[in-house]
Parts: C-alpha cells; sequence; structure tokens
C-alpha cells in the first residue's frame, strides 16, 4: 500500500524549479511554433508543395508522440530527472540541425531537427506529472497549474527574443534557431535542483505485473478514457488554430512581428489561468472546469470565424485573430489541466509509467494529425488565406462534439 503524502514542502521546491525550467527552456516552444510554418513556406514556395508548409511543426509533435510510449517508462526506471536533460540535449541537437537545414536550403534535415524537438517536447510535457510524484491529494491540482503557469513567462521572452534574432542572418531564423540552442544549454541546469524519486532500476518480475492493469484495460476505465479523450481534443484543436494563425495573419497581409504578438497573447493565455486553475478545480470539480474548457474552444473558433464573416472573406482584422488566439488559450488551459488532473487520480502509483506514457502518446498522435490538417486546410488549391483560416476554425466543431459527449457520459455514469 502506498504512503498518503501529508507534507508538500518537497513539492513546493520541485515545483519552484519546474516553473523556471517552463520559463527559460519552454520559451522556445512559442519561437518554435511561430516560424516553423513560415521557414517551412519559405521552403515549398513555388515548388507546388507548399501544402506541407506547417510540415516541421507536425515533425515536431510527431517525435513527442513516439517519444512518449518509451520516454516515460525511462523515467519511472531511471528517474525524471534524468529523462528531463535528455530531452534538454535532443533539443540543443535539433535546434543546430534545423538552422543547418535552413541556412544550406535542406528541407529534410530541417525536418530532422524538428523530430529531435520533439523529444523535448515529450519531455516537457511530464513537467506537469512530476510533481505527482510528490504531491498531496489536496495540492496536486495547485501543484499541476502552478508547474503549468510557469509557460508565463515563457510567453514573454520567446516571441519577443525571437523579434530580435530572426532576422540577425541572411537566412531568416537561423538566428533563432542558434538562440534556442543558448536557452537549452543554460536552461537543463535546473533539473539539477529537483529533489523526485530516483526511480526503480530493478528488472520487473512477474509478481510485479500482479494486479496491474494492461493497456486495453486503463482505457476501459471511464475517468482514465474522458482524461484522455479531453486531453487529446484540447491540445489537438489548440494546434490546428495555432499552427495556422501565423500563416493566416502574414498571408492576410499583416507582418512578421504581428504574427508573434498575436502568438504571444495566445501563450500568455494559456498560462495565466494556471494561477487560479487549480483553486477553480479544487472549488467547482474537475469536471466542471474540463466543461468550461471545451466551451471557451468553442468560443475561440467562433471569435475566428467571426472575423472572416465581416471582413467578407478578403482580410480579418487583428483584432478578429488576438480575441480567438485569447479564447483559444484559455479554453486550451482548462481542458488540458483537468484532464491531467483527472488521468492523476485515475491509476495506481505503479501504473504511472504505462498510463501517462499511453496518454501522451495519444495525444500528440492527435495533435500530429492536426498539425498536418493545418496545412492541408490552409493551403488547399485555389484558397485565399481568408477561406483558409475559415475551414481551420469550422474543422473543430466534431472533436469538441466529442469531447463534449464523452463528458456527459461520464456525468451520467453512477458517482465513483
Amino acid at each position: 500500500m502506498t504512503a498518503i503524502i501529508t507534507d508538500d514542502t518537497r513539492t513546493k521546491r520541485n515545483v519552484a524549479f519546474l516553473v523556471a525550467a517552463q520559463a527559460i527552456l519552454g520559451s522556445q516552444m512559442p519561437m518554435i511554433f511561430t516560424i516553423g510554418g513560415l521557414a517551412g513556406a519559405n521552403m515549398t514556395r513555388g515548388t507546388g508543395y507548399a501544402w506541407l508548409a506547417t510540415l516541421p511543426i507536425s515533425m515536431i509533435v510527431f517525435g513527442s508522440m513516439t517519444t512518449a510510449p518509451w520516454l516515460s517508462p525511462f523515467m519511472q526506471r531511471y528517474g525524471r530527472r534524468r529523462g528531463f536533460f535528455l530531452g534538454a540535449v535532443a533539443a540543443t541537437i535539433g535546434a543546430g540541425l534545423s538552422a543547418l537545414g535552413l541556412y544550406y536550403g535542406s528541407f529534410p534535415l530541417l525536418l530532422a531537427g524538428s523530430y529531435l524537438t520533439g523529444i523535448y517536447m515529450s519531455a516537457q510535457g511530464f513537467y506537469r506529472f512530476a510533481v505527482s510524484d510528490t504531491a498531496s491529494p489536496e495540492f496536486l491540482p495547485k501543484a499541476i497549474s502552478y508547474v503549468m503557469a510557469g509557460g508565463l513567462l515563457s510567453a514573454f521572452v520567446g516571441p519577443q527574443l525571437n523579434k530580435l534574432v530572426q532576422d540577425s542572418f541572411v537566412v531568416p531564423f537561423v538566428g533563432s534557431y542558434l538562440a534556442v540552442m543558448g536557452l537549452n544549454l543554460v536552461g537543463m541546469f535546473l533539473f539539477l535542483g529537483l529533489d523526485l524519486p530516483r526511480g526503480n532500476r530493478r528488472k520487473e518480475t512477474a509478481a510485479d505485473r500482479i494486479g496491474l492493469r494492461t493497456r486495453r484495460a486503463l482505457l476501459r476505465d471511464p475517468k482514465i478514457l474522458v482524461a484522455v479523450i479531453v486531453a487529446m481534443v484540447s491540445y489537438a484543436l489548440m494546434n490546428l488554430v495555432m499552427t495556422s494563425t501565423p500563416l493566416a495573419v502574414v498571408g492576410c497581409g499583416y507582418e512578421k512581428n504581428n504574427a508573434a504578438d498575436i502568438v504571444s497573447a495566445h501563450v500568455l493565455a494559456m498560462y495565466i489561468p494556471s494561477f487560479f486553475t487549480g483553486h477553480l478545480i479544487a472549488r467547482f470539480g474537475v469536471r466542471t472546469i474540463m466543461s468550461i474548457g471545451l466551451v471557451i474552444l468553442a468560443a475561440a473558433g467562433l471569435a475566428n470565424l467571426a472575423g472572416v464573416q465581416i471582413a467578407d472573406l478578403e482580410q480579418p482584422g487583428l483584432w478578429s485573430f488576438y480575441t480567438g488566439l485569447i479564447l483559444l488559450g484559455v479554453g486550451w488551459n482548462f481542458g488540458f489541466i483537468g484532464a491531467t488532473t483527472l488521468l492523476s487520480s485515475a491509476h495506481r502509483p505503479e501504473e504511472r509509467g504505462v498510463v501517462q506514457g499511453l496518454n501522451d502518446m495519444i495525444v500528440f498522435g492527435c495533435v500530429t494529425l492536426a498539425s498536418l490538417s493545418s496545412g492541408l486546410l490552409m493551403n488547399g488549391d485555389g484558397l485565399t488565406a481568408a477561406q483558409g483560416w475559415s475551414h481551420v476554425n469550422l474543422f473543430m466543431v466534431p472533436f469538441l462534439a466529442l469531447a463534449g459527449g464523452a463528458l456527459i457520459w461520464l456525468q451520467l455514469r453512477p458517482k465513483d
């Protein structure tokens, strides 16, 4: 039987270091998600393959999807800290390869670097789970929220740093990837301050597996299933729209810096609510907060569509981009943190390696498909940027219906 944790002193120390890691290392993600599609567009322009413009971002998410299934068990055996170092090292190498790809005009090299960045993205995704290893049940939702709130600083640092360095070389965005290398080399030393379980290196025996549920059995657990669905939909739709945003903004006649500012506002909206999301979950319940998150995601799509309709499919105003992307960030926050909290309470400690890896594999698998769909929807034959943007936001509807239906099903089930 696992002892119930009552003292959160250790957890609060870990939260402080993980918040700092989110702020410094996490700054690379808004940078890369801003420039990835634009860099891809530069390299595919005039080739007949413009629909592959968002492929660098898709490769990042694909890297995260394929990493999660082995990284989670790796961290359970060798400790979270080694997994986090591994992610930062992969991101450093990946940014270097991406810079070389841009400099020499090699799209495959850019994609290879993007895949390695995905290993970091997967490791960063486990920051939120790391606090569950030492947190009390009462402090858990707040701890997860605080760690996610570390992304608030990254929303300032990443886009503003990108503005300074994106045109520092003759080839656009090479300076951005070099700056990402620096962020990783500096930020990885924060992991030395973490006080987390070292992991269990003892080889698993048949006796250890007695009583553990299979992956199929885990997904039949209603709480785990709904947590995975809501996390999947929240993250995939956020990625779908955010990936398209720089292409839509620039395609509608605005500047690259406008796109950076809108992404910055979006990332702020993703993380500012984290200061109180945990308190809201504790007061109103995780299912209520997840439901509100889905409603806000739907409102984001409506705001983006309203901008297109008012502009008569010509040039949506910047106000619609800002409004839609801010709502998108808040909706993601409520949906994703709520799903993470529900998932963390739905499995036994000895199952966490399998459950968390399975969750992130499914979530980022769908996010990969979303980012690929983003390029197809935005760059279809004969479409203007505004028309493509409209298609992207309409694509949200069936997935919101799926997640909403799953929550209603869970709510109607007998309480356990």
